[in-house]
């Protein structure tokens, strides 16, 4: 009896060796939070590569926070990761650049660091090997550039901004307040090129949709004179897609005239949609699947000492009501 005890034992534990052995190794992307479709896509495109290279010896693992608005989580989340065994590389979405940049300096990790969708501060990039995703400064520049042309002569405007702690979104807005001033690097615009930001402007709404549009209700209430929204992310379009449909409806006349101007991020969720119902006057859309499926392959570049460029840039969709039909990159 107690012999076979004893090769039952064993036998457990060749198993779990076995297992311990085949376990692959982890390429780990790590986002702001897993409540945001956006983050979704790239998931889906993280999950599109482990189903390609499924003999491969790594694997692509998505994670991060319940709730984007969870910085500490996303920080605590980036720790844990780098101090696993099986963590070969890690790609992260700094919710709070400073933060991140924080946590990857008392980590000191021996993995490749990689950026994705947003960087760090450029005084911190030296903590990571590339970023791959969005040229936010020249997304907020088009989505000004879409402003612009509506609105030569200019007018008073609101910014609707994140995090203020998220790095891409506030290279967005500078890319926008650029555009718009034909200035460089304005903190907020006074006039410049016939723009006015007004007060309470930019809104920060932490990523949260319902937020962002009853900042944009009370805005509007404060400031019947308002010309334009720059949204430097889609989160009142996809996250509260109704409550902005019932708040811009009365308004889908002066925004058909230019009368009124709307240029946001992002075209996922009901964003198309609601540029077709000409609700938003201009959509520069990223390509989260893009990122998703293309970081794997970068961070194994990484890990055999290839040269990778920094950065590696993904496109941009640009949408209005006339080009919904053809203007996602499929």
């Amino acid at each position: 009896m107690r012999k076979a005890l004893l090769l039952t034992a064993a036998a457990v534990l060749a198993i779990t060796a076995g297992e311990a052995m085949a376990a692959k190794k982890q390429l780990v992307i790590v986002v702001k939070g897993l409540d945001n479709p956006f983050f979704e896509a790239i998931n889906q495109g993280c999950q599109k590569w482990n189903k390609e290279n499924a003999s491969a010896e790594y694997e692509c693992f998505y994670t991060g926070p319940a709730s984007t608005s969870d910085e500490a989580g996303e920080a605590q989340i980036v720790q844990d990761m780098l101090g696993k065994a099986d963590t070969a590389a890690i790609a992260i979405s700094p919710s709070n650049a400073k933060l991140i940049a924080q946590t990857l300096k008392t980590a000191n990790p021996s993995v490749p660091v990689m950026t994705l969708d947003a960087d760090l501060a450029a005084e911190d990039a030296a903590l990571r090997k590339t970023y791959l995703g969005t040229d936010n400064y020249l997304m907020g520049a088009k989505i000004g550039e879409y402003i612009k042309k509506a609105k030569p002569n200019g007018g008073k405007i609101c910014t609707i901004e994140g995090n203020p702690g998220a790095d891409n979104i506030l290279r967005r807005a500078q890319g926008m307040r650029d555009t718009l001033s034909g200035q460089k690097d304005l903190p907020a615009l006074k006039g410049e090129g016939g723009w006015t930001e007004v007060a309470g402007c930019p809104v920060f709404t932490n990523d949260d949709g319902a937020k962002g549009v009853q900042a944009m209700t009370d805005i509007l209430a404060a400031n019947p004179d308002l010309d334009a929204f720059g949204i430097m992310g889609g989160w009142p379009l996809f996250g509260a897609p109704q409550p902005y449909r019932d708040l811009f409806k009365p308004m889908a006349d002066k925004i058909g005239k230019n009368e009124f101007v709307i240029g946001a991020a992002d075209t996922i969720g009901d964003e198309v949609a609601i540029a077709k119902e000409g609700l938003v006057t201009a959509l520069v859309g990223q390509r989260p699947f893009e990122m998703g499926y293309k970081a794997p392959s970068v961070m194994m570049d990484l890990i055999a000492g290839k040269p990778v460029e920094d950065p590696v840039f993904t496109g941009l969709d640009e949408c209005t009501k006339d080009t919904v039909d053809t203007c996602i990159q499929k």
